[in-house]
């Protein structure tokens, strides 16, 4: 890994905690990210923060750090109860909740915090019981969290510090009702420390800094840098029905280590997994209809090198630390220029180099303009040589995936459908599971 993401501010000169600090060290960092050296001293000293920082610079362990000295330096009121958590952390996917939870359990080694964590799609009842028991620390994304607070599971009336990651997705997933219903409910602005984080700081952003916080100090690292600085990009211009001969030519021919595959539609990530699945190349599909077990484990593997090649529509785009990605393939140019720089964040994260390849085919080359744009310089163009093409072997089906048909066989059926779909394609999901293990 290389250390020159790293600033010259030291962990252990930002008086933290004993056994925070302690943590911090065990994880063996000793000096702070820029996002950590810029936001930790004024979130440290009691002042909101809302940050702008491109992804994989450092900023959740910078707000994880922040959340844990603050609560161990204001301990919580004696009426409080065990089902009042003292913490929240709201964040718009399930992989990026699941993500913070992570690191909050390394950071937390010798402190004693109740970390709870909540998500929907699985473990409704075990999740609950949790909250029942009592948190410290609640992680999780805006609807589980407002379903159980409904219910009266919890109460926010305790909460010292809020954290909000990836506010720019929040308004993107329709989730920004959810999150103003929760922040209303919160004790004062000026009675927690709160801690806004996104990709950039958009006027819908700051206004909603503004209304929830209380005079937050603005943060921006690099923002002129919209890409990271160790990503390699480069852009191919093959025709459509060459791409998947360019996937598997650039697949035989340069050292892959570990690659995401990103894909703008679900049936066109089924049919690159077929075709990878055909041509000896093991790969997994990662998709937003994946039961969220099966999409953990399938996340597990690739993070472990259980498999090297994952093929993803746009869900995998952000809050995902998957270390060690080499290459970042983007079979379909995103139709959104900041999807393409979340896509491309999944590389070069914390210092390490990456690559970033493109293919503008005729049908998605019209995003490019669009992209470079808003990155701010023009992606250098590869050359397409004939004996990058690979003839492809014809595709294999994966006799266990269950793909949903888009015509309708009838009125009866589909109505029944309709209302169980879901869940269904739930148990068919892990079913599939069960029959790969």
């Amino acid at each position: 890994m290389s250390d020159t993401h790293l600033s010259d501010t030291r962990f252990d000169s930002l008086e933290l905690p004993a056994p925070l600090l302690q943590g911090i060290e065990e994880a063996g960092f000793s000096y702070c990210t820029p996002v950590q050296a810029e936001t930790l001293p004024i979130a440290l000293a009691g002042k909101d923060v809302s940050g702008q920082a491109q992804t994989g610079t450092g900023k959740t362990a910078a707000f994880l750090i922040a959340l844990f000295a603050h609560l161990l330096r204001h301990p919580a009121a004696e009426q409080r109860r065990p089902n009042q958590p003292r913490a929240l952390i709201l964040a718009p996917t399930r992989e990026l909740a699941v993500q913070i939870h992570k690191d909050a359990e390394l950071l937390n080694k010798h402190l004693g915090m109740r970390l709870g964590l909540v998500y929907g799609g699985t473990g409704y009842e075990s999740q609950r019981q949790q909250l029942e028991a009592g948190v410290d620390v609640l992680i999780g994304t805006p609807g589980r969290i407002i379903d159980y607070f409904k219910q009266q599971v919890f109460d926010l009336r305790a909460i010292q510090v809020m954290i909000l990651d990836e506010a720019d997705r929040m308004f993107d997933l329709g989730f920004i009702k959810d999150i103003r219903f929760l922040l209303r409910r919160l004790p004062g602005a000026d009675q927690r420390l709160n801690l806004l984080f996104s990709a950039t700081l958009s006027h819908r952003v700051k206004e909603l800094a503004y209304e929830h916080m209380n005079n937050p100090e603005a943060v921006e690292i690099a923002p002129e840098q919209i890409t990271a600085e160790q990503v390699e990009e480069r852009v191919y211009y093959p025709a459509k029905e060459e791409k998947i001969s360019l996937l598997l030519g650039i697949l035989a021919n340069q050292h892959v280590e570990r690659a995401v595959i990103f894909v703008n539609t679900k049936r066109a990530g089924e049919k690159i997994a077929d075709y990878l699945r055909g041509n000896d190349q093991a790969a997994a599909l990662l998709t937003g209809d994946v039961p969220q077990k099966q999409r953990l484990n399938l996340l597990r593997n690739f993070s472990d090198g259980e498999l090297n090649l994952l093929v993803a529509t746009d869900v995998a785009a952000r809050g995902l630390h998957i270390p060690a990605v080499s290459h970042v393939i983007n079979f379909d140019l995103p139709q959104d220029a900041e999807d393409y720089v979340h896509r491309i964040g999944r590389t070069a994260r914390a210092g390490a180099k990456g690559e970033a390849i493109s293919f503008a085919c005729d049908e998605y080359v019209f995003s490019l303009p669009d992209i470079e744009q808003y990155i701010g310089h023009k992606i250098p163009a590869a050359t397409l040589d004939p004996q990058l093409l690979i003839k492809p072997k014809p595709p294999r089906r994966d006799p266990n995936a269950q793909r949903v048909s888009g015509k309708k066989k009838s009125g009866k059926k589909s109505a029944r459908h309709s209302g169980r779909g879901p869940q269904n394609r739930s148990r068919q999901g892990n079913r599939a599971g069960q029959r790969e293990k």
